[in-house]
């Protein structure tokens, strides 16, 4: 009994942990778009995006207190703050650095062409709001 809890205690040192700024991503398994979108948030913050398959996503927004129709294709976790679809990096950036209250998160609902990992060769982008989330309350945040 002593080797085998030796072992697990060895195995979960081992381990890398995540460190509060660590990103990490859950996705719609298989999804495309989503690696577009995490490749240009590792850039953009100088470190790796761990993925995450996850089928089944709403248990995890309704753990972090998101209305349904802010669903997109993927959640990632930043600093204690979500960030649900292809939010923009600027507005990402500005809410970590600013933490408003009552902020818990940004949502980008949908899959907006033109929108960070959905950009569209000679397509126009879409219109669409950067929505804040937190406390049961939604509010617009940016409109591009």
């Amino acid at each position: 009994m002593r080797k085998y809890l030796l072992a697990l205690a060895l195995a979960l040192v081992a381990s890398p942990a995540l460190a509060a700024g660590d990103i990490v991503m859950h996705r719609d398994p298989g999804c495309g778009c989503c690696e577009a979108w995490a490749a240009q948030v590792a850039k953009a913050f100088g470190q790796a995006v761990k993925v995450i398959d996850d089928a089944n996503r709403a248990s995890l927004h309704k753990r972090l207190g998101m209305h349904p129709a802010l669903a997109s294709c993927h959640t990632a976790l930043i600093d204690g703050m979500a960030f649900e679809g292809h939010v923009p990096i600027a507005d990402m950036k500005r809410v970590l650095a600013r933490r408003p209250a009552g902020v818990t998160g940004l949502a980008v609902p949908g899959m907006p062409v033109g929108s960070l990992g959905m950009e569209v060769s000679g397509r126009a982008p879409d219109k669409y709001t950067v929505v804040a989330f937190g406390a049961g309350k939604m509010s617009a945040f940016a409109q591009r």
